[in-house]
């Protein structure tokens, strides 16, 4: 099934594709700025959005403590689904997030665990072959089945990364003056340099402030790209080996071998799915905690230094 549904463009599962406005769009209307008013992949956000948001709200009634009444079972936390994101979350905040941003973890911790289960909400669902099953129901459109309303990977689109990333690097911003203070700031984008480099390191800092996002959305979009390409590519070598030999016995073969191939593959992307998520929030995590002025570790110099002191008085 895979190689008859598989286009002969790899592709075709990961590109966006208009409904509304834009050559090629399922309905007429109006463009923004040359552009479609209405996506595929602004279709597949919205709902991603939804469910992350609904499965999430259910995991936390589930995990939240219940009556007296229940005893012991009050703490239990009820549902495969929720036991599981209950796991997840425990280990993203207690190893990753608070032993960087330490005091200011609560702080910090819903816009980066949502950044977490949004993205890989979308990257799950980039698994499921929404985009065949509307071509084979969907109803005919200029005498071919190209009807898709939602479907593919939104984070194999470039445009979707970088509108995450200029999240990220929104907080990342906002933590930089919350915690650092304007002279801090300005003191953390000028490097501590003396005046006279202040020409040269200030455009360095602006940059580098730039191209953290920018590593973000480009990692996130390169891997999910790749991978499904691959995927496709994979799924295609029925089709091609038919066009080549017109074999009937050939092509089984090879279609056997690639579905098998495209399987194995398709483990690999889920793998990939929970890490390219789980990587795009421990990297935002990173760039808030170099943006953090944590006051523990001032205290422990400022104990350091106290102590160095005591003992040269100590050695007069």
């Amino acid at each position: 099934m895979l190689p008859l549904l598989a286009s002969s463009n790899p592709t075709h599962h990961v590109m966006d594709k208009p409904i509304i406005g834009g050559e090629g769009a399922l309905f007429s209307g109006p463009e923004i700025f040359g552009q479609p008013t209405l996506t595929m992949h602004m279709v597949t956000l919205f709902i991603a959005g939804i469910i992350s948001f609904l499965v999430l709200l259910r995991a936390a009634k589930a995990i939240s403590t219940g009556d007296e009444g229940q005893g012991m079972y009050r703490y239990l936390t009820k549902g495969r689904v929720s036991q599981l994101i209950e796991v997840f979350t425990l280990f993203l905040v207690e190893n990753t997030i608070r032993p960087i941003l330490k005091e200011d973890t609560r702080r910090f911790v819903p816009i980066l665990l949502s950044l977490f289960f949004f993205v890989l909400t979308c990257n799950l669902m980039g698994l499921i072959p929404f985009l065949d099953v509307q071509h084979v129901i969907g109803p005919d459109v200029e005498g071919q089945k190209i009807w898709t309303v939602f479907g593919g990977t939104a984070t194999a689109n470039l445009s979707v990364t970088l509108g995450l990333a200029i999240v990220a690097f929104m907080a990342i911003q906002y933590q930089g003056f919350r915690s650092l203070g304007v002279k801090g700031y300005l003191s953390h984008l000028t490097g501590g340099a003396p005046m006279a480099l202040l020409p040269m390191m200030i455009p360095l800092e602006i940059a580098g402030m730039l191209i953290k996002p920018a590593a973000l959305a480009i990692r996130l979009f390169a891997n999910m790209f790749a991978g499904h390409t691959m995927m496709a590519v994979i799924a295609m070598f029925g089709m091609l080996t038919y066009q080549a030999t017109e074999s009937i016995a050939v092509t089984g073969a090879i279609s056997i071998i690639s579905v098998i191939a495209a399987l194995a593959i398709s483990f690999l992307e889920l793998f990939v799915a929970f890490l390219q998520a789980f990587i795009f929030m421990f990297l935002t995590t990173v760039f808030l905690g170099q943006m953090t002025h944590h006051h523990e570790h001032d205290e422990h110099h400022e104990q350091d230094h106290a102590h160095d002191g005591l003992e040269l008085a100590g050695a007069h």
